[in-house]
């Protein structure tokens, strides 16, 4: 594996000081990338995306996001919001002295790309999202999910909120949502990173019951204890990135994690009064999809319309994975990446840099 710096970042006003810790991996002049994981994650599950596009000459970097790992993690909501965000995205892209970067994020990370394009075009020369198309939770929070909600398979008066009931269960219960996951994070991380199944295409998500549930994944009281023997052979990452998690988990809790989902009316406000373009993204723009991620399809949703309006420039992949694609199927991600990189992004493909090691003489 490419060898991983880490780094800090140190940023906020006079009043409120925050770190945003990184891992970095490449050479330093090369192309900027930048990945973003989603909940619940740290920087370290996109190293098979670092060991790749570092070999290639890419500058990669993989932050543990606000409320994770071991950057900071405060119990204040609006530290959640993506404005609040944004903030330490220029702080990290300012640290490492660059005007530019692709974004690349899943998950919570694909609407902290969106945000960050929509409000900084400037600063992005590619944005891929994983999981979850733009111009929804970003600009219009938990209300515009719904209104994409698949009818058919969600009936409203059976599955108001559809496949996102369990955001409103946030709202609704958040500490005892968090209590939940903290009373056994080993337990509901070894059951929340397995592999995609695809015996459950065509049926609701479970997330679509757990208000009636009481509660993920059933409403236990506690999380199931057999969860802790999942074989490996069913999980999408190894026993060292496992146990980094859960390292990462408990030392953090799970309240940063989760008040991400606590912010969608600031969100959208932030969105509405200061997004550029009127919302539209100019610069290339890939979505990836997995195919067994029941909750976040869009396949008989609408899930993905308004990203194929605003985003000008779009690319859509869909790949045989669940939710984790890109630590499912890491090899068809990053060669949907490398294909879209070469053909959206020419320039920013090593070799085209004037300080780099590779010289294009064409």
């Amino acid at each position: 594996m490419a060898n991983l710096e880490e780094h800090v970042v140190v940023y906020g006003t006079k009043d409120v000081t925050k770190e945003l810790f990184y891992y970095a991996a490449g050479p330093v002049p090369g192309p900027l990338l930048i990945f973003i994981h989603g909940w619940p994650a740290i920087g370290k599950t996109w190293k098979a995306q670092l060991q790749t596009f570092s070999s290639l000459g890419f500058r990669c970097l993989a932050p543990d996001m606000p409320g994770y790992g071991r950057s900071t993690s405060r119990k204040v909501v609006e530290d959640y919001s993506q404005e609040e965000i944004n903030k330490g995205m220029l702080a990290l892209l300012n640290h490492v002295g660059r005007d530019r970067a692709v974004w690349i994020g899943h998950d919570w990370g694909a609407p902290a790309v969106w945000s960050f394009a929509e409000q900084f075009p400037e600063r992005c020369i590619g944005v891929v999202g994983m999981a979850i198309p733009a111009r929804v939770f970003e600009s219009g929070g938990l209300e515009a999910a719904v209104k994409t909600v698949d009818r058919v398979l969600y009936p409203a008066e059976e599955y108001p909120y559809g496949p996102w009931e369990y955001q409103r269960y946030y709202e609704l219960e958040f500490e005892k949502a968090t209590q939940w996951f903290e009373s056994d994070s080993r337990a509901v991380l070894r059951v929340f990173y397995t592999k995609g199944n695809p015996s459950g295409y065509g049926k609701p998500s479970p997330t679509a019951t757990t208000i009636r549930d009481g509660g993920w994944r059933g409403g236990g009281e506690m999380p199931d204890p057999s969860w802790r023997q999942i074989p490996d052979a069913a999980m999408c990452i190894d026993q060292d990135l496992y146990e980094d998690l859960v390292t990462a988990m408990e030392t953090t809790s799970w309240w940063g994690a989760d008040a991400w989902y606590m912010n969608h009316a600031c969100n959208k406000a932030y969105f509405d009064e200061k997004a550029k373009n009127e919302g539209f993204l100019p610069m290339p723009v890939l979505f990836i999809e997995g195919k067994f991620d029941f909750t976040c399809s869009t396949a008989n949703s609408t899930f993905a319309e308004a990203q194929r309006k605003y985003c000008t420039d779009l690319t859509e992949v869909n790949i045989e994975a669940g939710h984790w694609i890109h630590l499912d199927k890491p090899a068809e991600v990053n060669a949907a990446i490398i294909k879209w990189l070469v053909q959206s992004c020419p320039s920013h493909w090593p070799g085209f840099w004037s300080a780099g090691y590779v010289t294009n003489k064409a």
